[in-house]
């Protein structure tokens, strides 16, 4: 099944939002009903095809079938940018500008291979696709020449898993839940949740540096990598043979986050898991944000770590989002809700919840029970949804994180919410800011910011600046541009900054070794000279 090409996931799990909620957005931020429809994907005009008949006849040599070389203006359509908001809205406005010229499907390294040599013969420009969930322009290359969606679905298989070592290799264009399902017919779970989860692939959570919601506990997802094999324009790089080694630096770090723009990863070979026999969730209430911060900074330094640990602002708290399926139903109380779960055999999970609860309570806590968790654990994967029935009652609902060091999230919090009201509310658009903290580390933490204003007249050209002024905020306030997100277009310019003159230098002379024509994602990760 594909995504909602105009939104997000399966368009039967979207519901309208209540008539309670869109009154508070009429009356609290402005919010109007839209005007005109979406445009209809039968009506969107998509230009023709640039390539030529031997180019697309190449193409279809390489893939062994010209069924899996695909122009056809749906097709095309619905791998054109990925889920933001700007995405979305421009998508729904007909806007097809970043259309590919074609979609091609490879079905195994060599494949791959075979089309990025093609591709370099004939000029023309790889995007490797797998879920389509960036948000953060990862899919819109900068338009120097054609290019192709490189569709990575058919390559979907568990190619061999090691219980005795608890590692698996899997293909790329695995999406998560069938990657799931195919290690816990063995015993086995990765225990990568990301928000995207339902939609997203093994190869995207590698190429995006992804972190799940349940990070505590299992790691982000480039804890989780062992191995990888990568198909460049130069041939094949193959990284890790060992689970650590001194044999240089780590070249996995270096395909890892690399967002297509340096190779096409084929192959991930990964740390498993065994199944928890148990999994609990449970709510916990601060009296302020700066109180609950304390108490999840307590347990990531000294523990017990629960397997997720997440803490909701009192503005998130009070709205409801900290249970994205039941929004408007916030806590009428003051403070912040937090969410612990905890999974793994029964007995190191009942003795590891006794002792956080210890901890929360010294902090400050108050036990909410598992019902919190539990509603939070159910509707995880919910928001993108009530994202789109915002868009849908005429509200604009993006998102935007970030990570630094303890010390420094009070002020990196501050910042980007003045940053944000500020920017909207000269622009006559007063937002609603709302915030959590969703990964935690002993040295820091991310911050995850929601923003919902009315749209204004051109919501694409309306949020631009409220971005720029966000992204400024981050690192003047020591904050990274991205913890889990990833840089696409539109963090480029300030990782540039982030990384630094000399940095970017090298990641260059990486791009030139590998990719010296500059085919793979131009534009992404680094501006194109």
């Amino acid at each position: 099944m594909d995504m909602l090409w105009s939104g997000w996931g399966d368009p039967a799990e979207a519901a309208p939002l209540p008539d309670t909620v869109i009154g508070v957005l009429r009356d609290l931020l402005g919010v109007k009903p839209r005007g005109a429809e979406p445009a209809a994907l039968e009506d969107i005009a998509v230009p023709e095809s640039p390539l030529t008949g031997p180019a697309l006849r190449a193409l279809a040599d390489c893939v062994g079938d010209p069924a899996h070389v695909r122009t056809d203006a749906e097709t095309r359509i619905r791998h054109t940018r990925g889920k933001s908001t700007p995405d979305l809205l421009r998508i729904r406005s007909g806007d097809v500008a970043d259309t590919p010229a074609a979609v091609v499907l490879p079905d195994g390294h060599d494949e791959v291979l075979a089309v990025l040599a093609v591709c370099a013969e004939h000029g023309i420009a790889v995007v490797p696709f797998g879920g389509g969930t960036s948000v953060v322009g990862g899919l819109a290359p900068q338009r120097r020449r054609p290019f192709i969606a490189l569709d990575l679905r058919r390559m979907n298989r568990l190619l061999s898993l090691d219980p005795v070592s608890r590692t698996a290799i899997l293909q790329p264009g695995l999406r998560a839940p069938q990657a799931e399902a195919l290690l816990a017919e063995q015993g086995f779970t990765l225990g990568h949740f990301p928000q995207s989860y339902e939609w997203a692939t093994i190869g995207g959570f590698a190429a995006a540096r992804s972190s799940g919601q349940a990070s505590a506990g299992y790691g982000r997802f480039d804890e989780m990598v062992l191995g990888l094999t990568v198909a460049t324009p130069q041939g094949t790089l193959d990284a890790g043979r060992a689970p650590r080694s001194a044999a240089g630096p780590d070249l996995r770090q270096l395909i890892l986050g690399s967002e297509g723009a340096l190779g096409v990863i084929t192959s991930v070979t990964v740390r498993i898991r065994p199944l928890p026999q148990v999994k609990v969730y449970e709510g916990w209430r601060f009296a302020s944000f700066a109180e609950g911060a304390a108490a999840l900074r307590r347990l990531a330094q000294d523990g017990p770590r629960p397997t997720v640990l997440r803490l909701s602002d009192e503005t998130e708290t009070l709205i409801g989002l900290a249970q994205p399926d039941a929004i408007g139903s916030g806590s009428s109380s003051a403070g912040c809700t937090a969410i612990a779960g905890y999974e793994g055999t029964e007995e190191e999970t009942a003795l590891r919840r006794a002792r956080a609860a210890a901890v929360l309570r010294e902090c400050g806590g108050e036990f909410l029970g598992e019902e919190p968790g539990e509603r939070w654990a159910h509707g995880r994967f919910s928001a993108p949804y009530l994202r789109d029935s915002l868009l849908d009652a005429g509200a604009f609902a993006e998102t935007l994180e970030t990570a630094t060091f303890w010390s420094r999230i009070p002020e990196l919090y501050d910042s980007v919410r003045e940053a944000l009201t500020g920017t909207l509310a000269a622009a006559g658009t007063p937002p609603l800011v709302m915030c959590h903290i969703s990964h935690v580390y002993e040295n820091g933490a991310s911050l995850y910011f929601t923003v919902v204003s009315a749209q204004g007249e051109d919501p694409v050209a309306h949020w631009a600046p409220a971005k720029e002024a966000a992204n400024e905020a981050i690192l003047a306030a020591g904050g990274t541009i991205t913890h889990h997100h990833g840089v696409g277009t539109d963090h480029r310019d300030w990782y540039v900054r982030e990384a630094g003159p000399l940095g970017i230098e090298a990641l260059r002379a990486v791009k030139n070794a590998l990719d010296p024509a500059g085919l793979l994602n131009p534009g992404i990760l680094l501006p194109i000279r």
